[in-house]
């Protein structure tokens, strides 16, 4: 699936002089993971959507991705999210370890996710990185 295809409308409202402290092929990796899964996991029911957003917060930049996919019920695979091999839904393409790379490169740069969730409306992460 690519974005073509499947006609996501991503929208990126990043400040454009937001800098960060961060290994470039990680914050690559990070972002590529959630293009990818909002993609993979969208509602067949509305039109795709993803947002980047930034906000400075203390000595961080505050990188907000919010989709209107299938969301995640966090009440029952919260505790699993950024488990290796942990998948939520059935997608053939679906190998449980994005979300695992996601975290550990996040946190290799001192920062920290944070995921808030409604099943059938969406997911928002919010990535603190530091500031430059």
């Amino acid at each position: 699936m690519h974005i073509k295809e499947t006609k996501i409308k991503i929208e990126n409202k990043v400040a454009s002089d937001v800098k960060v402290l961060v290994i470039s092929a990680y914050l690559e990796s990070i972002i590529f993971n959630f293009v990818i899964n909002a993609i993979k996991y969208r509602s067949l029911d509305r039109a795709p959507k993803l947002s980047f957003r930034s906000k400075y917060i203390d000595s961080f930049v505050m990188l907000e991705i919010q989709d209107n996919g299938l969301g995640i019920d966090l009440e029952k695979y919260g505790h699993k999210l950024f488990g290796m091999y942990k998948t939520f839904y059935r997608h053939k393409e679906a190998r449980g370890i994005g979300l695992f790379i996601t975290k550990n490169q996040i946190e290799a740069m001192g920062g920290k996710i944070e995921v808030e969730s409604t099943p059938n409306i969406g997911t928002t992460f919010k990535i603190f990185l530091k500031h430059a």
